[in-house]
């Protein structure tokens, strides 16, 4: 095996390949990446048993085929650390990988490419494509609201539901729930569900980068693959029934607060800084035209702020985390927010006031 290559069209598509291999694993070989050439075609892959990644890169000169693993971190390293121009020499000899650039020379231990583990896959039940741009902005606008480490392991992860014409992402952590719809090419009358694991949805957001070039997505049983020109990630799926979160979007609210998203996430964020560390509670007094905000904390320091609003509905006083609510505000990009609510006890449904496919249900506090 002995191939040739810039820097620069190896460092990119290396660095997204060696962010899915854990620093710290059980086997060796999955400390390693797995290099292939086949005639002038190099393919690069990474996997922690549970999200593989596999990238394409057309190498400009005829290459000697063969496959082999070279650890990963490492091999990154070295070539952050080259030249910008260096061109890369690869050879392997002897069980061993030698790396040429310039005046440098590297000697790197290998692990036969038998060792790798392959990623089996069964037939995908459905398949379709979009716009990466669409992707990521599903899981931009819903991947914060995702579980960290709860035993209901099914919320540790984003669920993706395609029926026809349209992709939904789906996010909650039992207290704040985000979803997001976007059009998508899906035949398909019947509906389909799977769970993307939390490291899943975080590595394919970051593949997502020509923002309308498309990408082919299939749903297997218990996998989902994303393909485009350049790489193809697999994650298995998480096994468990996501809850029916049509049941939690808050029906018949009849206070209807319509804000500046600026000004309120300014104003929660002054507030915030005297909220109770731990509970991070914040008391909400709405009277028409006008919305009053108070934190405080055990030390007896008080946070007051006020926020013109446009509501016409009568006086109410509700409680929040503040943090899902900056957390909504962060992810929205409108210049207006539309917060709908009913009484103190109910949740708050929030939407882009020029609601474009996101909502989402932050849950009240008692303070």
């Amino acid at each position: 095996m002995h191939f040739t290559i810039q820097r620069e069209a190896l460092l990119k598509p290396l660095q997204l390949v060696a962010g899915v291999v854990e620093r710290k694993q059980t086997m060796p070989v999955l400390s390693n990446v797995l290099l292939v050439i086949e005639g002038q075609n190099l393919s690069m892959t990474g996997t922690d048993t549970e999200v593989e990644l596999v990238a394409r890169i057309t190498l400009d000169e005829p290459a000697q085929s063969g496959e082999i693993t070279v650890p990963a971190r490492k091999l990154m390293d070295i070539c952050k650390n080259l030249p910008a121009d260096a061109l890369i020499d690869f050879k392997v000899d002897e069980q061993k990988v030698l790396i040429k650039a310039g005046r440098s020379r590297f000697t790197l231990t290998t692990l036969p490419a038998s060792d790798f583990p392959s990623s089996e896959e069964s037939a995908g039940s459905l398949t379709f494509t979009l716009e990466q741009g669409h992707v990521r902005r599903l899981i931009e606008r819903t991947s914060f609201a995702m579980a960290q480490q709860d035993v209901r392991y099914y919320l540790n992860g984003l669920l993706l539901e395609a029926k026809q014409g349209q992709l939904r992402a789906v996010a909650t952590d039992g207290h704040r729930l985000a979803l997001c719809s976007v059009p998508a090419q899906i035949m398909d009358s019947i509906q389909h569900q799977v769970i993307v694991p939390r490291k899943g949805v975080l590595e394919l957001a970051r593949l997502m980068t020509e923002e309308s070039a498309e990408v082919t997505v299939v749903f297997g049983s218990n996998y989902i693959r994303a393909t485009t020109a350049e790489f193809t990630f697999i994650s298995k799926l998480v096994d468990g029934k996501f809850p029916d979160y049509e049941r939690v979007l808050p029906r018949g609210g009849d206070k209807t607060v319509i804000a500046d998203r600026q000004n309120l996430r300014e104003a929660l964020n002054r507030a915030s800084i005297l909220s109770n560390e731990k509970y991070r509670g914040i008391r909400w007094q709405l009277e028409s035209g006008l919305l009053k905000i108070q934190a405080n904390n055990p030390e007896q320091e008080v946070a007051e702020d006020e926020v013109t609003v446009d509501y016409t509905g009568e006086a109410l006083e509700i409680g929040f985390n503040v943090t899902y609510l900056l957390d909504v505000l962060s992810a929205t990009s409108s210049e207006q927010i539309s917060i709908v609510l009913s009484d103190s006890n109910s949740s708050a449904l929030i939407q882009e006031a020029d609601n474009d496919g996101a909502s989402y249900v932050v849950m009240p506090m008692r303070l």
